[in-house]
């Protein structure tokens, strides 16, 4: 399987670029600005310069090109900071509207917001004050408009993987839970995964898919020490 992942060199992307290449596959490593890279020590990974918001550009990539093969699913992984609502909702539009015409899968990491609240189900984690604390109020809204623009696109195939709560660099441990479209929780009652761990998850995603369109995962150990570094994925 050739996986085509978008956002290559963010902190989500470029994990699960290192795990698609571990499991054997090969790798289009899409991002505007490539990190260098040497093919000598990773031969499955091909950098592609690409600018999401350039339609042509994303349909080329993931059609193929003399200098690398056609892609069979894409991950996309794309954030900016500060949150940018309609870059995101264009970027993803694009991309679904690209792999409908070519008729490939894409898994979309999107953010926790468009999760249902684990003690109300009515409530989404986009506006419930108890995970999205004011300051990161912008970052949920554009991840809940993603999602919405997901499910407005009947043509292409897709699936939207919501992190948990929080969403580190970390350990990759393969262990953790899958769900559907609540919010989940670990062991010690703390909602959170590392980035190694929900790039496990995204491939397991691309390997075996379910039938569902919402899914989410969470770590099933007890969470990091207190004060480690932690970046919020609402």
């Amino acid at each position: 399987m050739t996986v085509a992942v978008l956002g290559a060199t963010g902190m989500v992307g470029s994990r699960v670029t290192a795990e698609a290449a571990r499991r054997g596959h090969r790798v289009l490593a899409l991002s505007r600005k490539p990190a260098a890279h040497d093919p000598a020590a990773d031969p499955a990974v091909t950098p592609v310069a690409v600018d999401v918001r350039d339609a042509h550009a994303v349909h080329r990539a993931l059609a193929g090109s003399p200098d690398h093969g056609a892609a069979d699913a894409v991950v996309l992984a794309v954030r900016t900071e500060p949150a940018d609502e309609e870059f995101l909702v264009g970027a993803t539009r694009t991309v679904l509207d690209a792999a409908a015409r070519l008729g490939i899968r894409v898994l979309v990491v999107g953010g926790a917001g468009a999760l249902r609240s684990p003690d109300d189900p009515g409530l989404l984690v986009a506006h419930n004050p108890a995970y999205v604390p004011a300051e990161v109020r912008a970052v949920a809204a554009a991840g809940l408009a993603q999602w919405e623009t997901c499910r407005a696109h009947t043509g292409a195939d897709w699936v939207y993987l919501s992190p948990p709560a929080l969403l580190e660099p970390g350990a990759r441990t393969g262990r953790h839970r899958r769900g559907t479209d609540t919010l989940l929780t670990a062991a010690d009652g703390r909602s959170w995964i590392s980035a190694e761990d929900l790039a496990v998850a995204v491939l397991d995603e691309l390997r075996t898919p379910g039938t569902e369109r919402h899914i989410t995962v969470v770590h099933q150990d007890a969470a990091p020490p207190a004060g480690s570094y932690a970046a919020r994925a609402s």
